[in-house]
């Protein structure tokens, strides 16, 4: 079973976080689509997913994971320590979300922003969903 993660492909902090992901993720569970890319739109459209949502999102099995509850799913199938942050699950969704929010507010703002979607290195390039 594998997951798509669907990524805002102009940010410098989602694109740092995708990164990041792939590094830990050494039995390839993930794959990704910049929600600005056409396989994006199409997944977004499929999943009834508005293309407003300020969210990263897991699509694993057919359910979706948007926010804090995507960001916790990620953790759980990473590479070392970073599986027991899936403990903070036991926190409100509303609280959680609450936390995701401020960070994805405020992330062109405090990371900054591209004008085109990052292109993946020739390596990764089979992570990554056209």
């Amino acid at each position: 079973m594998e997951s798509i993660i669907l990524f805002d492909g102009v940010c410098n902090f989602c694109n740092s976080g995708v990164q990041f992901i792939i590094k830990r993720d050494s039995n390839f569970h993930f794959k990704f689509a910049s929600l600005q890319s056409e396989t994006g739109q199409m997944l977004l459209n499929k999943y009834g997913i508005s293309n407003k949502i300020d969210s990263m999102i897991v699509i694993e099995n057919e359910k979706v994971y948007i926010k804090s509850s995507a960001a916790l799913r990620i953790s759980k199938y990473l590479d070392g320590n970073w599986k027991y942050l899936t403990i903070f699950k036991f926190l409100p969704t509303f609280f959680r979300d609450f936390l995701y929010d401020i960070l994805a507010k405020n992330r062109y703002k405090w990371f900054g922003k591209m004008d085109t979607c990052m292109l993946p290195a020739l390596e990764m390039k089979k992570r990554f969903l056209d």
